[in-house]
């Protein structure tokens, strides 16, 4: 059966390579590549293609909502995958103690990780026709997990993730009621080998830093697996539930 792909966020590491996975596990698709900056070109094979939108701002929600109509205009979404993230960059690192916290940091923090990945499921969600089954992964980290902190430090990134998590839970509660097959869960890839976690690798036990595209293998086989019952989990990258 012919499907209509979605993935935000294809020009990071894992977006990318999340985008390369869902093609090879879906013969007949349309996909789109949502994207900040331009991507690497995906492959693509007879009976599938690739539409790519770049200059997608992630905290508008004008952006956004024409980043959803493009996906409609497809069709009716039958996987989508929100890969957008940040953990460091100009003027934000991870707060190892809490003098450190900043308010524009921790704002740019929280619209990057929550408000952005908000505003693409609001506007997902209400559109999709009731009794439709789509499967949504929502790339999170297992440092959301207030039960699994036992390190403190990393503030704004913690409650951000946090923030999803729980976002997610409730977003698909709602979703239940009218497309009860439908799946949407958070996903941690682990420790992936990326401009994202470049700072922080030398601490990453041996074996456990995955490439690209071997973390996005992974979480596809979990994302296709799951049932609408676990809707609203997170599951890691070997299938388990990152408890909240």
């Amino acid at each position: 059966m012919h499907k209509t792909i979605a993935v935000f966020g294809t020009s990071g590491a894992i977006g990318h390579a999340l985008a390369e996975e869902a093609l090879k596990h879906h013969d007949s698709c349309d996909l789109i590549a949502i994207s900040r900056s331009p991507c690497k070109p995906l492959g693509v094979r007879e009976g599938q293609s690739v539409s790519y939108l770049s200059g997608f701002d992630l905290i508008s929600e004008e952006a956004v909502v024409s980043a959803v109509d493009a996906i409609f205009e497809r069709g009716n979404p039958d996987l989508v995958l929100i890969a957008t993230g940040v953990l460091h960059g100009e003027g934000v690192t991870p707060e190892r103690r809490m003098r450190e916290l900043d308010p524009d940091a921790l704002s740019q923090m929280l619209a990057i990780n929550l408000i952005g990945p908000a505003m693409i499921l609001k506007h997902l969600l209400t559109r999709l026709p009731r009794k439709h089954s789509c499967r949504i992964g929502v790339l999170s980290a297992r440092v959301g997990s207030t039960s699994d902190n036992r390190l403190g430090g990393w503030y704004s990134y913690r409650a951000s993730k946090a923030g999803l998590n729980q976002l997610i839970k409730t977003a698909a509660i709602e979703l239940g009621r009218s497309n009860p097959q439908a799946v949407l869960v958070g996903l941690h890839p682990g420790t992936v080998d990326s401009d994202l976690s470049a700072p922080f690798q030398a601490s990453v036990p041996k074996g456990r830093l995955f490439s690209p595209d071997h973390s996005a293998h992974l979480l596809m086989d979990v994302l296709l697996s799951l049932k609408p019952s676990q809707s609203g989990l997170c599951f890691d990258w070997a299938g388990k539930e990152v408890a909240p």
